[in-house]
């Protein structure tokens, strides 16, 4: 009887261990498959579209002109735009919530956070399209309110919370006794945010940061709402100021449009290989930096 009991214990830790293996390993065939996918759909486009063309300032497909660096530089403008104003305000909050926070406005501050990440970014770019825009038209006394500034603001609102979950999670998970430490030493609060929690956390700062800015990239409906939608070549800083076009809202607005299997159908799935690969380039950064931290750490405590 007690055999048998063993048994279906271990049939059933097998069955849950051939679970997990077989998801973790679907993930990775996902991942080659929508690869594939993309590949077998835009490399047609080079072919269809010479180079030179592909490369140029004009993006226009009614007209047979596929330049793809105007909605590349515009992508590349409202992603840096959100960068800069997610990355410090994301890590000052997880800081404040954290390290600063009492107990009971911690417990309140968390859930708010969550729910912000969670608020869809269609309902995000209708507050974008409704309230943030007119005030900074009139604001700033721009031609209009669409612009890539607006969409970088936006995007910054968007990616504050996912960095602000992940960063608070890493700080949090910094040992007690780290801190303990540097107090006996007669470190103040801030030295010990600034010299032990911060270092001893990086790794998952810069995975939140990460992950802030590939949500940033990735996002369609709120950019496509608030940045005007011109396919105009961003060449000065005053571009910042003027209504651009990203690569997920070209997917977007055009993909519903075109003929299956056109010129223009597989310049956008073409668009779609680029932005796989700028994701791809920008998890791999951040594998790396990871991994470099850990080994150093590794290596330091041997």
């Amino acid at each position: 009887m007690r055999t048998r009991r063993w048994s279906r214990s271990a049939y059933l830790e097998f069955a849950i261990t051939q679970t997990i293996r077989v998801a973790g390993y679907s993930a990775v065939v996902f991942v080659f498959a929508i690869f594939a996918f993309l590949l077998a759909e835009g490399a047609p486009a080079l072919r269809e579209v010479p180079l030179r063309d592909l490369l140029g300032s004009r993006w226009y497909p009614i007209e047979g002109f596929y330049g793809l660096i105007p909605i590349l530089l515009g992508t590349l403008l409202v992603t840096l735009g959100a960068a800069l104003i997610a990355v410090p305000l994301g890590i000052a909050t997880a800081v404040f919530i954290a390290e600063v926070a009492p107990r009971g406005l911690r417990e309140t501050l968390k859930p708010l956070v969550e729910i912000l990440a969670g608020l869809p970014s269609v309902l995000l770019g209708f507050l974008g399209i409704t309230l943030l825009a007119p005030q900074l038209y009139a604001f700033l006394g721009l031609s209009t309110g669409l612009t890539a500034f607006t969409g970088a603001l936006l995007l910054g609102w968007i990616a504050i919370p996912t960095i602000v979950s992940v960063a608070e999670d890493s700080l949090d998970a910094v040992p007690r006794t780290y801190r303990e430490a540097a107090l006996a030493l007669g470190a103040t609060r801030w030295q010990i945010i600034w010299r032990v929690t911060l270092p001893a956390a990086r790794s998952g700062v810069l995975v939140a940061v990460m992950l802030g800015i590939g949500r940033g990239l990735g996002e369609t409906m709120a950019v496509m709402m608030v940045t005007g939608n011109a396919a105009v070549l961003p060449t000065t800083l005053g571009s910042l100021f003027r209504p651009v076009r990203t690569m997920t809202a070209t997917i977007a607005a055009e993909m519903g449009e075109v003929a299956n299997g056109s010129v223009h159908y597989h310049t956008l799935f073409l668009i779609g290989i680029v932005l796989f690969l700028i994701s791809w380039l920008v998890n791999l950064a951040a594998a790396s930096v990871v991994f470099r931290i850990r080994t150093r750490a590794e290596r330091v405590l041997s």
